[in-house]
């Protein structure tokens, strides 16, 4: 028998992890893999995505801007989907959704099918990560949550490095339809263990029956109390404000900053790129172990990430001449590397703040951020590029007003976020006689 012990009233055992658990949750992080792939393929493609669609700057943006539109706007129903429907049933409607949708843009005559087609690619993608979060805290402890959080994001950036890797010289190599026809395979390869093996927790792990009439006004009171806590908002602002910058490089603007206003080759460039991801992958793990052993590491990780990617970004900017040299690229490449890792924070703050039956709506809600950042910066970008001609230095001047504005709000819900924290810390304490004072932790531990 594999029966949880609670350790305490109302407080429900953790699950046991063990192999089985990291087969499932390696299932379900392989769709997720596959589905960065589709979601990053236009980044090393947007030159000749140009050219087959004869579209200029702000068209070009509208690809991807469109993808994270989707993808924005269906986190909080995926969260209400993995809560109301189980991991399993969404992660497979995904992995079609995606793979039609690249699968489409390889066959797409036209600007509008291929804009159809990468709405179609965001709205399949929307389906895996938060699945994929919630597939960790049924599975696993939750001392390892920030460290699954953390692998998960990591297998993500893997699928950006085949892309740039794989994706780009098979691009050059075979041509359009070809590439972006057989990427689409993939969906297909990890569709079957998905089907097959997946299941949504372990046996003797599951969620609570609902109560009689739980299901009336489902949606919105899942809703409101998970936005009634601060843990969820400021695990918003956390994402908001750190996966922007490297996401808009990567998934777009990179490639052409470095070709166009750098004058770098495409190899050269490509490889700026790869160096973006390799450095995410490393700081990761980095920033998985940090947070998983002490929390009071979490504001100043997501801060110091900000503050050290805006000073970068100003240093290449405002280089004095035409170009900034190879060295400053370098390190801003190794800085915006740690942009996801820390986006991943925002996640620490929600996850903990939510009950286990709201965890998808909490991380829909928390997902939201970094994805609208992206979009705003994608978008005007593109708009300042078209009315200034080409003008990189004010274009990309849109990433210090939204860091402004997203760290402004985390120093705004910090203290109340944290306050809320040690309540529920105190109040899960087991034995009905626990001590006044400090709230006992794990050493380490402390809350931030």
């Amino acid at each position: 028998m594999n029966e949880p012990v609670d350790a305490s009233p109302g407080i429900p055992a953790d699950p046991p992890g063990g192999r089985k658990a990291v087969a499932v949750w390696g299932i379900g992080v392989a769709v997720y893999f596959v589905a960065v792939i589709f979601r990053t393929s236009l980044g090393v493609a947007g030159l000749d995505a140009a050219d087959r669609f004869h579209v200029g700057a702000s068209a070009l943006a509208t690809f991807s801007l469109l993808q994270l539109l989707v993808y924005a706007g269906m986190q909080i129903p995926v969260g209400l989907m993995v809560d109301r429907l189980g991991t399993k049933k969404v992660l497979t409607l995904g992995a079609v959704l995606f793979t039609v949708g690249q699968l489409g843009f390889a066959l797409s005559p036209s600007y509008g099918m291929a804009l159809a087609a990468r709405a179609l690619l965001g709205c399949g993608d929307a389906m895996t990560f938060i699945s994929v979060l919630r597939l960790g805290t049924r599975w696993f402890p939750a001392r390892r949550g920030p460290l699954m959080a953390q692998l998960a994001g990591l297998v993500g950036m893997a699928g950006n490095l085949v892309s740039t890797l794989v994706l780009a010289p098979v691009l050059h190599g075979v041509g359009w339809t070809a590439a972006f026809a057989g990427s689409a395979a993939a969906g297909l390869v990890v569709l079957v263990p998905l089907v097959l093996f997946l299941r949504d927790h372990p046996e003797g792990y599951g969620p609570a029956p609902r109560t009689a009439g739980a299901s009336g006004g489902f949606v919105r009171r899942q809703i409101r109390e998970s936005w009634a806590e601060p843990g969820t908002r400021l695990g918003l602002w956390v994402h908001f404000t750190t996966q922007f910058p490297a996401m808009v490089f990567l998934l777009l603007w990179g490639m052409p900053f470095l070709v166009e206003a750098q004058g770098l080759s495409r190899t050269t460039a490509g490889g700026l790129l790869t160096l973006v991801v390799a450095s995410n992958m490393a700081l990761g793990l980095v920033y998985g172990q940090i947070v998983g052993r002490r929390q009071s590491a979490r504001i100043p990780l997501a801060l110091g990430t900000v503050g050290l990617t805006a000073l970068l970004w100003a240093a290449v900017l405002g280089y004095p001449g035409d170009r900034a040299p190879m060295w400053l690229l370098v390190a801003l490449c190794l800085v915006l590397g740690g942009c996801g890792p820390a986006s991943m924070i925002g996640f620490d703050f929600a996850r903990p703040a939510n009950p286990a039956e709201r965890q998808g709506t909490a991380s829909g809600i928390t997902n939201m951020g970094g994805f609208i950042a992206s979009m705003t910066t994608l978008l005007t970008v593109g708009i300042l590029l078209d009315a200034t001609g080409d003008n990189y230095r004010i274009a990309f001047s849109t990433v210090f007003v939204l860091e402004a504005v997203g760290v402004l709000s985390i120093l705004r819900l910090r203290p109340l976020a944290l306050a809320r924290e040690r309540e529920r810390a105190r109040a899960t304490i087991p034995g009905p006689a626990a001590p006044p004072g400090p709230v006992p932790t794990e050493p380490g531990r402390a809350l931030a």
